[in-house]
């Protein structure tokens, strides 16, 4: 394995965790809008207990992303910041905003419910921007004649594949954080909200499954490199589907012990492996374009040195906060003062 494949293998892992975390995170915020007054189900306490501890040590691994960029492919660095600026700024900006409200909407019980909404809105609109990127690396959106480096906006926008990506990114958005919020409904003995949650899953499931077949089916006439790529590893695309079917089916099993229909921790698990097991496959056939077909993770890598003193730094920094973020999460999602408070 080359200096440059370790490198976007830890990028790469970054993404996904981010990926992982923030649809969560987005998704709890929407959800908190949605369920907004509905008392009588707690929704809404439940995906803002959720939401407050997490939303910022998600904002972790996007540091983490950019950092990455910067100090591991300097030379794409310069590319992806030009060609990605409009739509970097606008996820930027979106970031801000929700951030910013999602803190005043504790503090300003005045303006309480226009902030939730203001937030859940933004919340899902982020996910659209930030998946918008795949396609502009897949080829035919970026000029690179004249040394110059120009996302055509146009193309872009009039492509079925970037709304099938955008279809997917709200979809799973809304579908990984309902089968969180189920879990952790569960957890905290909220009966009502658990149902709630538990209805949704179950709703947006097979949306998500159908948004996915349609990338493939975009991605054959839109993308053809990447798409035979990733058909040579349909193995592994069929166990994806497999532990999809079992995340899904696990929200439909018989009554457990306490007489509550289906298990959502299971299919938080099997969902997650899902999804990992899809994004190695998508970034191993994108391999070794950041963007198809101009820009090679070999052209736009760092020197030797500076690698090997990034990757002991990032290994030093792995070592210390991974246990710290195993900690967090055991206490957010076990500690029954917490997870059972009667209020907000």
């Amino acid at each position: 394995m080359t200096n440059a494949l370790i490198a976007i293998t830890i990028l790469w892992g970054f993404v996904f965790i981010y990926a992982v975390m923030a649809t969560m995170d987005f998704g709890a915020g929407f959800w908190s809008m949605v369920y907004y007054n509905r008392d009588k189900t707690k929704a809404t306490n439940i995906a803002n207990r959720y939401l407050s501890p997490t939303w910022e040590v998600t904002n972790v691994f996007i540091v983490n992303i950019v950092v990455g960029v910067y100090s591991l492919f300097p030379g794409a660095a310069y590319t992806l910041g030009t060609v990605l600026l409009i739509p970097g700024s606008i996820i930027l900006l979106l970031l801000s905003i929700r951030s910013a409200f999602l803190v005043f909407s504790h503090v300003a019980d005045d303006y309480r419910k226009i902030l939730t909404y203001i937030s859940g809105i933004s919340g899902i609109i982020i996910p659209a921007f930030l998946i918008s990127v795949l396609p502009v690396s897949h080829g035919g959106f970026v000029d690179f004649t004249d040394g110059k480096h120009i996302l055509l906006l146009k193309d872009l926008f009039t492509s079925p594949n970037e709304y099938a990506f955008i279809a997917f990114a709200i979809c799973s958005t809304l579908f990984l954080s309902s089968l969180l919020l189920a879990d952790y409904s569960k957890a905290a003995k909220e009966r009502d909200a658990y149902e709630v949650y538990r209805r949704d899953s179950m709703i947006l499931g097979p949306i998500t499954l159908a948004s996915a077949f349609l990338i493939m089916l975009t991605l054959r006439t839109e993308s053809t490199w990447l798409y035979e790529k990733m058909m040579d590893h349909l193995p592994l695309l069929l166990t994806s589907l497999f532990f999809f079917i079992v995340g899904g089916l696990a929200i439909y099993l018989p009554k457990d012990k306490n007489g509550i229909k289906g298990y959502p921790r299971l299919a938080v698990i099997s969902v997650t492996l899902q999804y990992m097991i899809a994004s190695y496959v998508y970034g191993h056939a994108h391999l070794p374009y950041f963007i198809y077909p101009g820009l090679t993770i070999e052209s736009g890598f760092t020197d030797p040195s500076s690698f090997r003193a990034v990757f002991t730094i990032y290994i030093v920094g792995f070592l210390i906060l991974f246990p710290g973020f195993v900690y967090f999460w055991s206490l957010f999602m076990k500690d029954k003062r917490y997870v059972r408070q009667k209020t907000e």
